[in-house]
């Protein structure tokens, strides 16, 4: 038989219970208890709670065998802490915005008052006390928490905070808006154009920004997972988690970066690329935007290129002495095929970029073509392949050679096409500087090989190739003496010749570097300048024989010798050493 269900919370029995007594009194035995569930109720919940792995109180609910609003007063009267109600709950925008939507979401708090100098914080799960003491840290100020009914918070959050529908409404004015930019945008004036100056997603949008570039972000990741919204933000390398929001708030989210890159925001299903830049306090931010359709919603990442950062000089990229030196002499020739390689990430453009910055004069014709556009340099033609309308590498380069170039950059050598236009060009007068993936310097004459290209071209027009990575920089201010593991300890014994040793170095983590122990990244170089040898063992398609020539010419200035040294000096760990000289093939 169903038992009786008291109307009001004055028909509660008393009997607070303290904070520490709560893990050892199960909410179904209150209740029953209380008289507001029956004994089969709560088996009847309790056995579908083991079936479905949620929250024994919101089964109750959704079961409608007790109210939401008197369910949580129960808990707050069990607690001893404040119940209020926020049907008609007077909210004060200030003390609202305390707390970022993303927080306030994930926490399933929000600030209500406040009363000398302590903040009344509504939450619908008190025993939480994980997020609690966030919240504390967070605000920065002591705090006191009052119960409140899990769905009168969320229309609370609704009330407070955009929707996802918001963005629609204005989607036909933005879009137009977005082509009378040109594809620059004024974060400011986009917004306030759509009359989202303080909206939630507007601010949202702008702290991501904000953040991302204040970090030294490379990359913004927004993903939708099963639990909520995920972004994640790529520093040195490596993704670190930069906030956690509502899944809705990332429909949202998407349709703005949509609107402001010129994409189809009714188009959910299929991926999209895009591109626009953003004008954010004084700066001027070069995005790239990507899309993907997922289970949970679309997968967004950004690109992100600061132009106020400009264009680093061949002094700066670390590079040994003796290769920059090397790498200036082939800059000089007028004809020939120089080519930079390395994974995606390993900063091959910026090493092009910075030779370009090198030779840039009046007297001379330079035309880019790229795969996109990242660093705009003054006095060069620099021409953005759109595949989309079957402007490829190829197509662009065969009408470049009718402008009269005298140098050439190809952003990437994609295809069969576009190698031997290259190469074609690299003959006849052009000297031409581009990108190609493969694991090592020794490597890409086969890679080119590989492309179809006749031996004989590749063996007169490769003059120099370069293969490089990114390796992270201790930081500074928690750098320290490191024991070597045992798989780093094998590593070192192979690459350290008789009787020298080192001390490692790595940073512990700390505020400086976000706990990483990392702080800034440095490329790691090796170089391979093709002679007679090389040359008629290239012309020959003889591997053995080019190897065996490289690996003299190359002893001890490889990729891991280049990364040994940076831990020798101290700016680099043995684990990003290590990294780097499995990655090349060059293990013990």
């Amino acid at each position: 038989m169903t038992a009786a269900m008291p109307t009001t919370i004055a028909q509660m029995k008393p009997g607070a219970i303290t904070l520490s007594q709560v893990n050892e009194t199960k909410l179904g035995e209150v209740l029953v208890e209380q008289s507001l569930i029956s004994q089969d109720q709560l088996q009847q919940t309790l056995t579908l709670q083991q079936q479905t792995g949620s929250q024994l109180g919101q089964l109750l609910v959704a079961n409608d065998f007790v109210a939401d609003g008197l369910l949580a007063a129960i808990v707050a009267r069990k607690l001893h802490i404040p119940f209020v109600s926020l049907e008609d709950f007077s909210f004060r925008t200030d003390l609202v915005k305390l707390l970022p939507e993303p927080v306030v979401r994930r926490l399933c708090a929000l600030v209500l008052d406040e009363k000398d100098d302590i903040l009344r914080v509504a939450v619908a799960e008190p025993l939480d006390l994980s997020a609690i003491d966030e919240l504390s840290l967070l605000l920065r100020r002591p705090i006191t928490i009052a119960e409140v009914p899990a769905q009168e918070l969320s229309l609370a959050l609704d009330r407070l905070y955009i929707e996802d529908d918001k963005a629609c409404e204005h989607a036909e004015h933005a879009e137009a808006l977005a082509e009378d930019l040109s594809g620059e945008v004024d974060f400011d004036e986009l917004t306030a154009t759509l009359g989202l100056e303080g909206t939630a997603v507007a601010r949202l949008l702008l702290s991501l920004f904000e953040s991302a570039v204040r970090m030294g972000a490379s990359d913004v990741h927004i993903e939708p997972q099963e639990a909520g919204l995920q972004i994640r933000v790529r520093m040195d390398g490596v993704l670190q988690i930069q906030m956690l929001a509502d899944n809705r708030s990332g429909g949202a989210l998407t349709q703005r970066l949509k609107l402001m890159a010129g994409l189809d925001i009714s188009e959910k299903r299929l991926p999209q690329d895009g591109s626009f830049r953003v004008r954010l306090n004084d700066h001027t931010i070069d995005v790239r935007l990507s899309t993907l359709p997922t289970i949970y919603g679309q997968s967004v990442v950004m690109r992100l290129l600061n132009q106020d950062l400009g264009i680093r000089g061949l002094d700066d990229l670390g590079m040994p002495e003796a290769m920059l030196k090397r790498f200036r002499k082939v800059l000089t020739r007028n004809l020939g095929l120089v080519l930079v390689t390395g994974p995606t990430g390993s900063g091959k453009s910026t090493t092009l970029h910075a030779a370009l910055l090198e030779i840039n004069d009046v007297g001379l014709k330079i035309i880019s073509v790229e795969d996109p556009v990242e660093y705009r340099v003054p006095g060069i033609t620099q021409v953005e392949v759109n595949e989309k309308i079957d402007l490829t590498f190829a197509r662009a380069l065969r009408s470049i050679l009718r402008q009269d170039p005298d140098i050439l950059l190809v952003g990437e050598i994609r295809d069969d096409e576009t190698a031997e236009i290259c190469l074609r060009s690299a003959m006849t007068g052009h000297l031409v500087l581009s990108t190609l993936h493969t694991r090592d310097a020794m490597s890409t004459p086969f890679r080119l090989l590989d492309m179809a290209v006749q031996p004989f071209m590749v063996a007169t027009s490769l003059q120099a190739v370069i293969a490089q990575r990114l390796v992270r920089l201790n930081c500074l201010e928690c750098i320290e003496p490191r024991v070597a593991s045992a798989q780093e300890q094998v590593w070192l014994n192979a690459m350290l010749k008789p009787g020298d040793s080192l001390s490692p170095k790595g940073g512990h983590g700390c505020l400086a570097c976000n706990g990483s122990g990392y702080l800034g990244r440095q490329g790691v170089y090796e170089w391979l300048e093709m002679d007679a040898v090389l040359v008629l063992a290239a012309s020959h398609s003889d591997p053995t024989a080019f190897v065996e020539a490289a690996r003299q010419r190359m002893a001890g200035h490889t990729l891991a010798d280049h990364a040994l040294e940076l831990v020798r000096q101290g700016r680099t760990s043995l684990a990003e050493a290590l990294r780097v000289g499995f990655d090349t093939g060059q293990d013990s």
